[in-house]
């Protein structure tokens, strides 16, 4: 799978004061991609489509380049205490990612320029905490490895992060294009994880992603290179067979690490949860779906703010847990496993 470009670019008049602003436009400027400004990265306009469908595929095809205002982090419990901004979007279609409505209408990918007033604002919050350790979540809201090869930004946010004594950065890909971090002087400061899943979801779910064995090779790399390493077994689905998927998965997995990967190995699983929000949304981006989504199969569970999410019942939760935790500990003895949820 080649590495994301997009088919239009949109660039902020103030991106083009920083140095990255500036590097990109003269990049892309007679690269024939079409260029254009735009007053805001929050409100782009333009972007082609006669349907709602086609303008929500040109989008996920849109990178636009911006400076990011706000420097007050969220928080990004249980991964890390903050999010680093570094992107917001994805290039993947993954029919059930919650960026599906947390983005609403603004599909398209940003990338911020104002890299070194980020990190000073990390590096704030840093102090803050301190003597306690600060950890970063650098792909709550996009996947940081998709654009790395555009931008740059999360080799200079890990080595940022390296020079933190008591700065941690963390982030998740479902991306196998690695290559530009693995000379990173990360000084074992980055949790580098990559999301799995078993084939059944990999195929029918995570279309524009890399292949699952793709990011299996990745991981090795990425832990030749000294990188903790981390994989989030997310969403845990049931399905036809899903026994056997994930434990083929797993034995998968473990055939293909190398040694030094298993050394501070971490398991973070999550299970499919949808909101009828969400459930609307995805139904209308890709009304062929064969993704699970029947209310009346599943348990309610109030999330922040009263919203009610839609989880597996609690029989099959722990079938789940049971299943996926007895494969992790048999295969991965040495392995954590952060959570499940």
């Amino acid at each position: 799978m080649k590495p994301f470009e997009p088919d239009l670019i949109f660039f902020e008049p103030e991106a083009l004061k920083y140095p990255l602003g500036e590097e990109l436009y003269r990049r892309y400027k007679n690269s024939g991609i079409p260029v254009r400004m735009t007053t805001s990265h929050n409100r782009v306009t333009g972007i082609p489509g006669r349907t709602e469908a086609e303008k929500y595929r040109n989008a996920k095809r849109t990178l636009v380049v911006g400076v990011r205002k706000t420097l007050k982090f969220d928080t990004s419990k249980p991964s890390a205490e903050y999010a680093l901004p570094l992107a917001t979007g994805c290039m993947g279609h993954c029919h059930y990612c919650y960026l599906q409505t947390t983005m609403g209408n603004r599909p398209y990918i940003r990338v911020y320029v104002n890299l070194e007033e980020i990190f000073a604002a990390a590096r704030k919050y840093i102090l803050e905490r301190a003597p306690e350790i600060t950890r970063f979540e650098a792909a709550c809201t996009s996947d940081p490895v998709g654009v790395e090869h555009i931008t740059g930004s999360l080799k200079r946010a890990i080595e940022f992060m390296g020079g933190q004594e008591l700065g941690r950065l963390r982030f998740v890909t479902k991306y196998s294009h690695v290559e530009p971090l693995l000379d990173a002087d990360h000084r074992g400061h980055t949790h580098f994880r990559f999301s799995i899943n078993a084939d059944h979801v990999v195929k029918f779910f995570e279309p524009g992603t890399s292949p699952l064995r793709d990011r299996l090779e990745a991981a090795g790399k990425v832990a030749r290179a000294g990188y903790p390493l981390g994989f989030i077994i997310a969403p845990l689905m049931i399905f036809d067979g899903w026994k056997e998927g994930y434990g083929r998965m797993l034995e998968e997995l473990r055939d293909r690490l190398p040694p030094e990967a298993t050394k501070e190995l971490t398991f973070e699983l999550i299970t499919h949860r949808f909101t009828k929000a969400a459930k609307r949304v995805i139904l209308k981006r890709y009304p062929k779906t064969r993704l699970e989504m029947d209310e009346e199969k599943r348990k309610k569970k109030w999330g922040k703010y009263g919203r009610v999410k839609y989880v597996y019942r609690d029989e099959e939760m722990e079938a789940l847990k049971a299943h996926i935790e007895e494969w992790i500990v048999r295969l991965f003895p040495s392995a954590k496993i952060l959570y499940f949820t």
